[in-house]
């Protein structure tokens, strides 16, 4: 029995695949216009058009109206795009744990720093630093200091250099923050709480400084695994 023919926007994304795959689409490059693509496949332009939203999606392709030198779709490298979203999604339908999200978070970030704290410069201490003062304002909101506490944690994992651990932290940021907010208001004393993260925060930067990995590492799974038990009061 023959297998059922793929639909029409289907054959666009596995050209695309296979023209990224082969060198001859890569980053920079300027996909067919849409008639071109859809003549050059045998499908119709609604078909390229809902293939090429899907590559938009993905965070492959950038896509600009018009008709100037600036139009069309332009291949780039969003992957944080494609999987910060597709966890987003699948967070809301509370198909991962978020017990889950926590330890995959502790996992890249102790093993972020337990790599790349014997290589760090002045300059990335300086950055974290400047991160941690503009935390200790007190008129901070929960709001505002979690989003600077998400930029401080992936700024962690991107100081092992390693782009997928990147990545992934980056798109795990909005999942994190979710968790963390609905933490927040479970929580009995925000300032005192906020007082603690602030202790560790620091605690963590010494030992990325002193160039002690595993004393880092340690700190930050402590210090992501503790926030999760004190705001889901989990002992």
């Amino acid at each position: 029995m023959s297998q059922p023919r793929a639909r029409a926007h289907e054959e666009v994304l596995r050209w695309a695949e296979e023209e990224m795959l082969s060198g001859r689409l890569t980053i920079g490059a300027r996909l067919p216009g849409e008639r071109s693509l859809a003549a050059m496949l045998g499908v119709g332009r609604t078909s390229v058009r809902e293939a090429v939203r899907v590559l938009e999606a993905m965070g492959l392709v950038r896509t600009a109206v018009g008709s100037g030198p600036e139009s069309g779709s332009v291949v780039v490298a969003r992957p944080d795009v494609a999987i910060g979203t597709a966890l987003s999604m699948h967070l809301s339908t509370s198909y991962f744990p978020v017990a889950d999200i926590v330890r995959t978070r502790a996992l890249l970030e102790s093993w972020a720093l337990e790599s790349a704290a014997k290589d760090v410069d002045a300059t990335q201490v300086a950055r974290l630093a400047a991160m941690l003062d503009a935390m200790d304002d007190p008129r901070l909101s929960p709001d505002e200091f979690h989003r600077l506490d998400a930029e401080f944690h992936v700024a962690l994992t991107e100081l092992a250099g390693n782009v997928v651990i990147t990545a992934i932290m980056t798109s795990l940021r909005v999942s994190i923050r979710g968790y963390v907010m609905y933490g927040v208001h479970a929580l009995p004393d925000w300032q005192a709480m906020a007082r603690r993260l602030r202790r560790e925060h620091r605690g963590i930067l010494r030992a990325v400084e002193s160039r002690k990995g595993d004393r880092a590492a340690q700190l930050v799974r402590r210090h992501i695994e503790g926030f999760h038990r004190a705001a889901t009061h989990d002992p």
